[in-house]
This record gives structure tokens, sequence and C-alpha cells, in this order.
């Protein structure tokens, strides 16, 4: 992953914000921020104000101060001591905190812009409280408003205007409000102080990268402000901008890169993840900051034991809210069985030249290509030593679907971004020439059998087949692949082999997501995997693949024998 910074961009080593040792650290229980140079009468000033505010929504009202563990001090004091009260500038200007479900974030962060309201210097100051719905973002703002009228003198202090949602400061005029995840609304924002609350919701919107944008910008005139994120782990697959920020707040963590932001993110090592280690209690309070607080374990296994007698779907909307697991393979319902075995058998180092230099015989499978669908391809060889199944697709659709299916366009956009999937104004003029060239790549390296190498659906595929024909193949070449149920073989045996290791493929986020997508049917003996079933997610380079994998299962042989040497040095450029 790359990261593009200006030229004359030279980082403050001692303001670096990369914890490198966080896997160790949140095993061993330890703060999750590092050593910095914080403005300590700053800091410690905004923790007085901070512990003495009182919590409007427990029992007694007691204090912050009474009620947050250490790590919730830790936060405080870097949010604020990274201000030079001096310069007038803030070292740190954004910070992003991942943390489950009931771990009070929204309280704390409540709290901590009800601070920065008390300490803030600028006249007429904006303190924008944002998420993806007015119901979101008025938990906070409720949360504020109950704290400044539990203390006499800040209720003195402040107006709080709750018909409009506002609480201005009488003095300094500056006012909190929410602020709809609108670009119109935001567009020009000069908000010194702003604070979004469940990132996973609001950066699954189609405007929140522009919205992002508007709201950075604005801080840019406002340096001593700062933006403060919080947030669970998406309740899906991670996508759209939240995906990107995650992404970005990670390689900060890890030293990647260096910007003006911290990280904090309460998720376990990866691999304890994938190994679901979290389904063991004592993994509970390594993600749970304030586990015995705010938030009990025998109430994690209560909704556990729960979600495990409602089935997959519900495990993973307790493992991604309660314990920042991060959705992927394995843990959606009704799902196609070699999901469980997909993410094993990547090879993120295969490409396609790869398969077609190591290959003795390819075929290809095609499927799909409605306006509102994708046109997915996939090339599947046979290893020439190993005799392993190897696997590569690619899709290409209509711009139109952007607009049709707006609830998977950050999706799409990220394929795109990736280079998996290709937008034309036109399948037939743009998509299909390109994949009767990769054909004609395959046949001219005689890597193609003599029959039966290109599979397809055989509906809704006449200009393929045109094409094709054009370009010098044979009715011979090409095979109709019956669907739904007699693709029963394919989908139950490409498990097996995915299983015991014999099918590999190149790890791409295009199949990742359509296997995640793909949904299974009992229909009479056979099981079947519909698009219907599949609702918006996409699933056609999957059946791409199906198709393949049924051309491949009849023990093709290449057209002609394949001089590996004389190929090795002379490789095939790559489409």
């Amino acid at each position: 992953m790359k990261h593009l910074l200006p030229e004359d961009f030279t980082p403050d080593p001692a303001w670096s914000t990369a914890v490198p040792d966080w896997e160790a650290r949140i095993l061993e229980g330890r703060s999750l921020i590092p050593e910095l140079p914080l403005y300590d009468a700053v800091a410690e000033k905004a923790l007085r104000i901070f512990k003495r505010l009182r919590v409007p929504d427990l029992i007694g009202t007691p204090t912050y101060g009474e009620v947050c563990d250490e790590w919730t001090f830790d936060l405080v004091r870097v949010v604020f001591g990274s201000y030079d009260p001096e310069t007038k500038q803030r070292k740190i200007r954004e910070f992003f905190l991942l943390v489950p479900k009931k771990n009070a974030k929204s309280a704390i962060a409540a709290a901590i812009i009800v601070t920065a309201a008390i300490l803030n210097e600028r006249p007429q100051a904006e303190l924008f409280l944002i998420s993806s719905t007015q119901q979101i973002a008025s938990i906070a703002f409720d949360q504020a408003a109950g704290i400044i009228r539990l203390d006499p003198d800040l209720d003195d202090v402040f107006d709080i205007k709750d018909h409009i949602k506002q609480i201005i400061h009488r003095t300094t005029k500056a006012v909190l409000m929410i602020i709809s995840a609108d670009l119109k609304v935001v567009t020009g924002s000069k908000a010194a102080y702003v604070l979004i609350d469940e990132l996973h919701e609001f950066g699954a919107t189609a405007k929140a990268a522009k919205i992002l944008l508007e709201l950075r910008g604005g801080l840019k005139s406002r340096p001593e402000g700062f933006l403060l994120i919080i947030t669970t782990q998406s309740k899906d697959r991670p996508t759209g901008e939240f995906e990107k920020e995650l992404n970005l707040a990670r390689a900060v963590r890890d030293g990647e890169i260096q910007l003006p932001r911290l990280a904090v993110l309460y998720e376990l090592p990866r691999e304890m993840q994938e190994e679901q280690a979290w389904r063991n209690p004592a993994t509970w309070p390594l993600v749970n900051p304030n586990l015995g607080r705010s938030i009990q374990a025998v109430d994690l296994a209560d909704d556990l034991r729960t979600a495990e007698e409602k089935g997959q779907e519900d495990v993973a909307l307790f493992a991604s809210q309660h314990l920042n697991v991060e959705i992927g393979l394995g843990l959606k319902t009704g799902r196609w069985i070699g999901a469980n075995y997909w993410q094993k058998q990547a090879r993120e180092e295969l490409s396609l030249d790869g398969i077609l230099e190591t290959s003795e015989v390819c075929v290809v499978g095609l499927d799909g290509g409605g306006l509102d669908d994708l046109l997915g391809i996939g090339v599947l060889g046979r290893h020439a030593e190993t005799r392993l199944w190897q696997h590569w697709g690619k899709a290409w659709a209509d711009r139109e679907i952007l607009k049709l299916r707006k609830s998977i366009a950050p999706e799409l956009q990220a394929l795109v971004d990736e280079e998996q999937l290709t937008l034309v104004d036109n399948l037939e003029e743009e998509a299909i020439p390109e994949i009767v060239a990769l054909c004609i790549r395959l046949r001219d390296l005689g890597l193609l059998p003599e029959q039966n190498g290109i599979g397809m659906d055989p509906q809704g595929v006449a200009a393929i087949v045109d094409a094709l024909v054009e370009a010098e193949f044979e009715i011979e070449d090409i095979q109709a692949i019956g669907q739904g149920y007699k693709l029963h073989a394919a989908i139950k045996s490409l498990p097996v082999r995915l299983k015991n290791g014999t099918v590999i493929h190149c790890g791409q986020r295009l199949m990742t997501w359509c296997v995640e997508n793909a949904r299974t049917e009992a229909r009479g003996n056979a099981v079947i995997v519909t698009k219907a079933e599949s609702g918006t997610g996409k699933i056609d380079p999957l059946m791409a693949l199906f198709n393949a994998y049924q051309l491949m299962s009849w023990n093709p042989q290449a057209s002609r024998p394949m001089d590996l040497t004389a190929f090795l040095d002379n490789p095939v450029m790559a489409i």
C-alpha cells in the first residue's frame, strides 16, 4: 500500500504516533498510545475538566473521573496535550478510535467535545457532530446537553437549544451542533472541532469521501482544531470510505506512514481473528477496555450463546460489534461451503502471467453482462508440474451499475481502483474485445484445448460467440455450460479441491467479494447458487469460475505441447 505525501512534508519524529508493537501491547493489556512530548499543562487542565464532568445517563450521575479507566484518560491527555498554547497549533490533528459497542465511546466522545467547547478560544467557533443519521448524531448531542445541565456553572455558560440541536457558549458564541451527512451542508465548512460517530455507517454513504474532504479542508484554517472519529467495526466486510480510513489508520499505527493522526484500534491480531480466538472469553478484555465497567463479561457470554443458537450471521454480527472482528469469509448464513476454504488457498504472488507461464493447459469461463450485472471471466490453468488448478478472474460492468446498484457502488469503485473491474460505456464495444483478445492470447500460446476451451452460460452470449467466431474460433471451441442444477458438480466438488489444496487462486478482492455473496439453495437432489439468492451482491465472476471448472474437470489437453523454456525467454504482456 503506497501513501503519497507532499514533497516538502517533513514530519517531526518526536510526534510519531506509530505503535509498531501494538500486538504485544494489546495482548499484555498495555496502553495503545505511544509516548509523546505532550504539553503537560494543557493536558492536565483538560483532564481535570473532563474528570469533573458528570455522566448524565448513569444512576447517581457519577463523574467521568469516577467511572472511566486509565485508557480514557490517556486519550483525553493526548487529544488536548497535543495543542501548543504558544503557536495556537495542534501537533496531532486527527484521532481515530475503534472500540466495540458498549465501551462508552459515544459518552466519552461527547465529554471530549464539551471539554473542547469549554477550552475553545476562537470566537464563534463551530463544533460539529456528524453521523450517517440524525438519530446516531443525537446520541452524542443528548449526552453533551445532559453533561452541561448537571453542572450549574456550565449551565450558566452554555445555552442549550434542544429544538434545533445546538449548544451555544454565551461568551465566545461558539456553537456545538448536529450536522447532516450532506455535502451541501458541509461544503465550505470551517468547523474547528468535528466528531464523526460510527464511521462504519457514515463511510458507506456515496458522498462520504467528499464530505470528509470538505471537513478536513475546513480544519486547515483552524489549526487549533481536531477531527475525532469513533466507530465500531463494520457489520459487513469493510468497504467504501470506512475501509479506506481504517486501512490508513492501521498504516499510521504500524509506522508505514507518519501523519498528524493518532489511531487507537482495539482489535485482535489478524491471525487470532482468522483462527476465531475471539470465541474464547479470555480474549474479550483485550478489545473491550471498559469490560467490568460499562459492559460485563457475563452479558457478552449470553449474547454469544444466543447468536450461536440463531446462526452464523448472528455470530458474525456479535463478533463484529462486540469484539471488533472484521467480517470475512465463513461467517455468513446460507453460504456456499467453498467460502470456508477460499482464503486459505489465496496466493497473492500469483498473477495471470504466472498462471500462463506455468500451466500446461488453460480453460476460460464466462458469465453475466446485463446493465446491472458484471460480465465475469475466469481463467483456470493446470500447472505443468504440480497439476494444481490455478485461477485468475476479472470483470467488466456498464457504468450505469453505479446508479442502479448504489448500495454496492463503494465496493465496485474499490474493485476499479484495484484494476479487477473495468467500467465501460458499452459492454459489446469495450469489454467483449478484451475478452476475445485474451482468448486469442491463450490460443496462440497453445494453452487452449482443441475443443471446449471456452465455457459460458448459453443465455445472452450471442455477441460474445459472434466475436469469437469472427476471430476464427470454431464452434467446437465454445461450450455451452448448463446452469442451475447442471452446475451441481462444480458447486459441490470445487470446495473439496479448495480444502485439499489442489485449487489455488490469486487472492483477488473481486473473487473474495463474490464468494462472500454466494448463497446456496437446495433444488431436489442438487445444490445451486443463484443470483436471486445473493441479493444486491454480485457473483458473476464466481459463476464464470464454475463454468471454467466444468471444462477443466473433463481433463482437457492443450492443443499443442508448451515449450516452457522458450516461453519464459519471451514472456507475454498482461492485459
